[in-house]
């Protein structure tokens, strides 16, 4: 077993440490330099790929942890940048193909976009929109079509092993692995005296009930996420500000409550 922090942290990104809008994260700046000082972990779990998020967590300084990439579907290995091996992207997108064209027609994958397209579809730079089309595991996408097609169209792909994971704007597609998942298996790793997990959106759903506090950050474009089974507790804090506000002020009023070694 690693020796790990007092805190383990696990957070989204995209409409949690990140503005949905503009993908800043300087709101949150008090949390994460007091998270510094009493050396907790922060662990970054999205559906963003190894090479977005080694940028970001280099930025933040917290590239002495791991990451979590694509949706869970992935590890990113702590003080690395290179893409992670033993994806299966390729077959990702090879199923994709033999799905009958009336439902394929009606998934946007970031496969299907040259990077200038990507770029305004996601408000992403265009240099930030190619390293999200350097996929390892998973293939996010914009849905057009009904919920009906949506079950049938995830139905053939589940035929062929392929999950579909949706998040605050995409589904994500993939063979299996969630945050949740690999919330666990890091936390096992590292033992931590308490985690706490952040997230905005129905697919950090699992990972917000597999920690001890979990903060549902509130997101204006989306209805609110249902009750979590772990909320009756008492340990599910809802944020009133958006974002990365939302996430600073979460993070700040957790430590003000929790012990840690030596306090």
């Amino acid at each position: 077993m690693t020796k790990g922090p007092d805190l383990l942290i696990f957070s989204d990104l995209d409409g949690t440490l990140l503005d949905h809008d503009t993908y800043q994260w300087t709101a949150a700046l008090p949390a994460l330099r007091a998270l510094r000082r009493i050396k907790a972990g922060l662990v970054l779990a999205s559906s963003k790929t190894a090479p977005e998020i080694a940028g970001l967590r280099a930025q933040i300084g917290f590239d002495d942890w791991p990451a979590i990439v694509e949706n869970g579907a992935g590890l990113l290995p702590a003080g690395t940048q290179a893409i992670p091996e033993g994806g299966r992207y390729h077959a990702v997108r090879a199923a994709l193909d033999r799905v009958p064209p009336p439902l394929r027609t009606q998934f946007c994958g970031f496969g299907d976009l040259d990077c200038a397209t990507l770029a305004q579809r996601t408000g992403l730079p265009v240099a930030q929109a190619a390293l999200a089309q350097q996929r390892a595991f998973s293939e996010p996408g914009s849905w057009s079509g009904s919920e009906q097609d949506l079950h049938r169209f995830l139905d053939h792909l589940a035929a062929e092993g392929i999950i579909g994971q949706r998040g605050g704007r995409f589904v994500t597609l993939s063979f299996g692995g969630n945050k949740a998942d690999q919330v666990r298996s890091l936390t096992r790793q590292y033992h931590p005296r308490h985690s706490i997990a952040l997230g905005d959106a129905p697919n950090d759903i699992k990972m917000l009930e597999a920690v001890d506090y979990a903060v549902v950050v509130a997101n204006p474009h989306s209805p609110p996420l249902a009750r979590l089974k772990t909320e009756q507790a008492g340990r599910v804090y809802r944020t009133t500000a958006p974002g990365p506000q939302g996430w600073n002020d979460a993070i700040l009023t957790l430590l003000s409550t929790l012990t840690f070694k030596g306090t």
